[in-house]
């Protein structure tokens, strides 16, 4: 739908909806309204969420594309570091009305002021942004056409059927919404389940909100920092690789060992390999799709099957594994280990493809003639256009 519809209508409408229903939770007088509102919100940001990588791709070349997407993610993590804090503070005063009813409220009235913000302000592309002067859009232009052949507003409209079923073809599609699945089952389990752990440790509800921060700050810094390069290096699956198995190890220490410095160390591990991990996840995926459609399938992919993994990851904590939840941190070391492996498997598969379409172009033409003593030679041509020669994939 972001293709197909303005950016900035399509995000006024969603951003819009999730806030007009996370506001409604506040008067819900039964368990039957309250979960209408709450689908209403998974729908909204269903369709807002994985648009957004999508929608900075039409801004951002491959070298420039990771560090935007983990400004974007990181919000997760600094969000978190402040939610119990908010939520603590929003909760424990005596207003006149219930306090859950006032926490609802004071999260959904800004995403409602937002979604007008969007509808003015947001462009559909680079050379229609209100925000750039003439010369600026006409770089703007010429940086689109680098990247897909066409013009940034010629980007926006309808879809390429023969694209979106060619996609379907490259083992990408699949094994990277697989690295998001195994990621999310960590993802979506940390937030909820943090503040319990850190009770266990021996911690007061008030101390462990607390000590939630720090790793999530740290989490916050490092998704910044490992986009920006892996941005630079263009070596996306070796960081993620590297940071599923911080991951994974930091999920091995909360279970295996009860000394409450190191646990709370392994969270610190988790944290930072986690978020981190899929924020490098969501570039990988756009660099790696030659085209407008294709870019817009993978993202598709990646959210249908990995959002899958909260299913998964909200369910492994029992109360009844307390107080070090064995069960739960062993599934979680178990998918990022798991994680690291795609992502190695997949950068293996990607320089072979580079390989290939190396030797493809050296078999047919390896220079072209500029003047009459001046050589250049295509494969130093870098282009992110699939099927034009010095198109390579990211590894």
């Amino acid at each position: 739908m972001w293709k197909m519809v303005p950016p900035h209508l399509w995000a006024f409408a969603t951003v819009l909806t999730w806030g007009i229903a996370s506001t409604l939770q506040a008067v819900a007088f039964n368990w039957q309204g309250l979960m209408v509102c709450r689908w209403v919100m998974a729908m909204a940001e269903a369709a807002f969420a994985p648009g957004i990588p999508y929608l900075l791709s039409f801004f951002y070349r491959r070298h420039e594309l990771g560090l935007r997407c983990g400004i974007f993610l990181s919000a997760a993590p600094l969000a978190t570091t402040f939610a119990g804090a908010l939520a603590y503070g929003i909760t424990s005063g005596h207003p006149s009305i219930a306090n859950w009813k006032l926490l609802f409220i004071v999260e959904g009235i800004p995403s409602v002021v937002m979604a007008v913000l969007v509808y003015f302000y947001l462009p559909d592309s680079p050379d229609t942004a209100k925000f750039l002067t003439r010369e600026e859009k006409e770089v703007a232009k010429a940086r689109a056409i680098m990247q897909t052949g066409h013009e940034g507003s010629k980007r926006v409209g309808g879809v390429n059927l023969k694209d979106v079923l060619s996609t379907f073809k490259e083992p990408q599609t699949l094994i990277q919404p697989l690295m998001y699945f195994s990621c999310n089952v960590s993802f979506a389990s940390l937030p909820v389940f943090l503040p319990a752990i850190l009770t266990t440790m021996g911690y007061s509800s008030i101390n462990a909100q607390g000590l939630t921060a720090p790793p999530y700050f740290l989490s916050f810094l490092v998704c910044i920092a490992t986009t920006y390069i892996a941005d630079r290096t263009q070596q996306r699956g070796l960081m993620i690789a590297g940071l599923s198995i911080m991951g994974g190890i930091g999920y091995v220490l909360l279970a295996t060992v009860h000394t409450v410095g190191v646990r709370y160390l392994g969270v610190f591990l988790a944290a930072a390999g986690v978020f981190p991990a899929i924020a490098n996840i969501l570039p990988w995926v756009l660099n790696n799709q030659g085209t407008d459609t294709k870019r817009g399938v993978g993202i598709a992919m990646l959210n249908i099957i990995g959002q899958c993994g909260p299913l998964l990851g909200t369910r492994i904590f029992p109360v009844k594994e307390k107080p070090f939840y064995v069960k739960g941190m062993s599934i979680c070391a178990a998918f990022m280990f798991f994680n690291a492996l795609l992502a190695l498997g997949l950068r293996t598969y990607f320089a072979a493809q580079n390989r290939k379409l190396e030797k493809m172009e050296r078999a047919t033409t390896t220079t072209a003639v500029i003047q009459e003593d001046e050589k250049v030679d295509f494969r130093r041509i870098p282009t992110e256009i699939e099927g034009v020669v010095g198109y390579r994939y990211v590894l």
